[in-house]
């Protein structure tokens, strides 16, 4: 069995803006993301973003903006990432187990990388993506000060949590 860090998007690989990020000028990498990418990479861990995209159930985006989005990001770190799932739905519109907080996300890539959820690892800013984890028996590490919520470990962003995950692995 495989071992996999899944990656809350907005808040964790890019900025967060406050509200929907779907166009490129808009999508910025936020600091220490390709680094850190590679180092979990080369600590053999499959890459995996997971992110709820409501903006499309409420018609503001296109999957295709999406897209373009998850592209900049690929480029940004030398096309490392083993593969994006986004959930389109919001409940006002539409519901599904694919969208966080529920774990349809993860349970497509642990069925399609065969990974053992126990030696995965979620990173993600809202208490959702760690409700999303908690649901499969994934450790989360919540980043950031944005989600009011008493969680531990929590940490500043993706590069402290890449040292918590690499220190775990000793």
């Amino acid at each position: 069995m495989n071992k996999a860090v899944f990656l809350d998007r907005d808040g964790v690989l890019n900025e967060e803006m406050g509200d929907y990020v779907w166009t490129p000028e808009r999508f910025r990498i936020c600091p220490g993301v390709p680094e850190s990418l590679a180092r979990l990479k080369a600590a053999g861990y499959y890459l995996i973003v997971v992110t709820n995209q409501a903006g499309i159930a409420k018609g503001l985006y296109t999957p295709a903006e999406v897209l373009a989005c998850h592209h900049i990001l690929q480029q940004a770190c030398g096309n490392i990432v083993d593969s994006i799932y986004y959930s389109e739905s919001h409940p006002s519109v539409s519901e599904s187990i694919f969208r966080k907080p529920d774990s349809g996300m993860l349970e497509k890539a642990v069925a399609r990388f065969q990974l053992d959820p126990a030696r995965c690892w979620l990173v993600g800013d809202r208490a959702r993506d760690m409700a999303a984890g908690a649901k499969l028996g994934v450790r989360g590490i919540l980043v950031g000060p944005a989600e009011p919520l008493a969680y531990s470990p929590r940490v500043a962003d993706l590069w402290e949590a890449t040292e918590l995950i690499l220190s775990e692995e000793k």
